[in-house]
């Protein structure tokens, strides 16, 4: 299996506290990985650190067999590979639906603006917004909100998208939506690792599920294992919480 990102040992203090405890993982090409655990977790530490929104303290991440955290290693570059969703969308609201769309390839990955718009619209097309690509943000629902936040992420044409919670700050009826959306790009093969509280998301499409508890991994493996037999009482606990059995 190629793998597309590999952890090793990977720390994370704020000050004096340790929200990421040597952590130790890797995600393959084409799979989905979803990161469960109650809040202050880490989980989206993790997700931060992996693409250097937050730098880690310790630990090294390889991609492409480099270890991306040497200084000598272009972040930019790197960061352009691994498309991020985040849970309050953080689209640009002066910009209309389709140059939010354009302004990474072209800014980032040089391409002509002719060439952008191309790639952009089949992306909305296939998140189901070609028909808002005149629309400001504040023109839209959360739900269509995020799917454009979705399609601008895929047309960097990224190695894995990052998922941050991308239903949480959405109204019950717009989560389908957008959880549709993103069970289609798992069926097409993208790497993705997704930290969600979407429990049933998590059950039906993902490969394997990682279940973090204060700052450590404590179990990962694939959905029915951690789903149907979790080894550890803390996961136990958890998923009583979340799965009514």
């Amino acid at each position: 299996m190629e793998k597309v990102i590999d952890v090793q040992h990977l720390k994370k203090y704020f000050g004096q506290h340790e929200v990421l405890k040597d952590i130790d993982f890797s995600v393959n090409k084409g799979e989905v990985v979803c990161i469960i655990g109650s809040s202050g977790s880490g989980k989206s530490t993790l997700l931060r650190c992996i693409n250097l929104l937050e730098k880690p303290t310790a630990g090294e991440i390889i991609y492409n067999g480099e270890n991306i955290l040497d200084s000598k290693h272009d972040i930019f570059n790197y960061r352009s590979k691994l498309g991020m969703v985040f849970q309050q969308f953080n689209l640009f609201n002066n910009l209309d639906v389709l140059h939010n769309c354009t302004v990474g390839p072209v800014k980032i990955l040089k391409k002509s603006q002719q060439e952008a718009e191309r790639i952009a619209m089949g992306y909305l097309e296939q998140v189901g917004m070609g028909k808002f690509i005149n629309a400001k943000p504040d023109q839209l629902s959360g739900g269509q909100k995020q799917r454009v936040a979705i399609a601008r992420a895929l047309t960097m044409e990224p190695d894995a998208l990052l998922f941050d919670e991308p239903t949480s700050a959405l109204d019950p009826e717009m989560v389908g939506e957008v959880l549709k959306v993103m069970k289609d790009l798992a069926n097409s093969g993208l790497t993705m690792i997704v930290v969600t509280h979407e429990m049933e998301f998590a059950k039906e499409v993902s490969d394997r599920v990682i279940f973090m508890d204060q700052g450590v991994i404590l179990e990962q493996g694939a959905p029915d294992a951690i789903f149907n037999h979790p080894k550890e009482d803390r996961t136990k606990q958890f998923l009583e919480r979340y799965l009514t059995k």
